[in-house]
């Protein structure tokens, strides 16, 4: 096969590129530019975006002896990534960028356009296994439970999986480093990139006030109405949020305080006890599914992309996902995805269906 291999310029993706070629397809390397102004160097293990990513990404590809490119995205990147996480702040919803970036630009514009250069596949660095039943391409999770990648890919379509690789799903990160150093891959002690790519210093709350400004509201204490604090905007909380509230006074029972519901018309950011943020019921939009609901389905529910599972019944009524949790889970926010999983020890577990985390309960 014809396989156009993302290579971000990180070890994941360098091998999982090797490993196409090894399995003896013709392979062709690109490196997405997503920033409109690239940093010359990482900030530590931040980012994935910077000219220092896009000429070790060169280097593997030369390693591997394939051509290699460089596509300007930056400006699909903006647009289906970034103004919709500063969107989905505003609105005072919990977005997860990653999961959008492998929606709309991985496996979408790139997709799309390696199938119109007539490429058959797109490989990524991606922990996560496809299998084939019945002709149907099914995503699974990786052999790898702690680095496994699934949740962020849970909204492709059957489509989208058809024409998607994952090399490394059967492998653990440490065996990925060992076999990049073996193929003298200059990036197999890189360090990992985290967090959000296009906030290489990690400071989402003055990343967010550049682009919204301030909009000042109150923090209330959910229990009394009592107004406990202000605030510059309610994009600087997340439900679940426990830290850097600016609340002075401690709770009358002294335990600590945790943002429980955001309100970006009125600019209210209600606080409370931890046991206000336990969730048993979960309504989600726009659900991609991988088999037919024709009726509640015993599943594991997923809504963070390490962490966050509970044993849990789904069905999809009239267009939504509604989930119903047999174990409460907290800080499940609006704006965030939830993946449902079929348990199999064997094949690893099958996803089942994703959607946009709408309203809990």
């Amino acid at each position: 096969m014809r396989v156009l291999a993302a290579m971000s310029g990180g070890v994941d993706s360098a091998v999982a590129a090797a490993r196409a070629v090894a399995a003896g397809h013709e392979v062709t390397g690109v490196h997405l530019a997503l920033s409109a102004k690239p940093g010359t160097l990482r900030t530590g293990a931040r980012g994935c975006c910077t000219i220092e990513d896009a000429r070790d990404a060169r280097r593997a590809a030369d390693v591997l002896g394939i051509p290699f490119y460089v596509w300007d995205f930056a400006e699909r990147f903006t647009e289906e990534v970034v103004d919709e996480f500063v969107a989905e702040y505003a609105a005072g919803r919990t977005p997860n960028p990653c999961l959008r970036c492998n929606e709309k630009i991985k496996f979408e514009a790139l997709l799309d356009k390696a199938i119109a250069l007539g490429f058959d596949a797109v490989a990524t660095g991606h922990y996560a296994r496809l299998s084939t039943v019945d002709g149907v391409v099914e995503l699974r999770r990786s052999a790898d439970d702690g680095k496994d990648q699934s949740y962020v890919l849970a909204s492709l379509t059957h489509e989208q999986l058809a024409h998607a690789m994952f090399p490394l799903g059967d492998s653990t990160k440490a065996e990925v480093r060992v076999e990049a150093a073996e193929r003298g891959l200059q990036v197999a002690d890189k360090p990992d990139s985290h967090d959000i790519c296009f906030i290489p210093d990690g400071d989402t709350r003055g990343f967010l006030t550049r682009r919204l400004g301030e909009q000042p509201g109150v923090l209330v204490d959910d229990e009394t109405g009592a107004v406990l604090g202000r605030h510059v905007g309610v994009h600087e909380f997340t439900v679940g949020q426990r830290k850097g509230l600016g609340i002075d006074a401690p709770a009358p029972d002294g335990r600590p305080r945790y943002v429980l519901s955001l309100e970006p018309v009125s600019g209210t950011v209600r606080v409370g006890a931890a046991e206000k943020l336990q969730v048993t019921e979960i309504v989600a939009q726009r659900p991609v599914t991988r088999i037919t609901f024709d009726g509640p389905v015993e599943c594991v529910a997923q809504v963070r992309a390490h962490g966050g599972l509970a044993p849990a019944v789904a069905e999809v009524v009239d267009g939504e996902l509604l989930v119903h949790l047999r174990e409460p889970l907290s800080g499940v926010a609006p704006g965030q995805a939830v993946a449902v999983y079929r348990e199999d020890a064997e094949a690893g577990d099958l996803v089942l269906a994703s959607a946009t985390i709408s309203a809990t309960q």
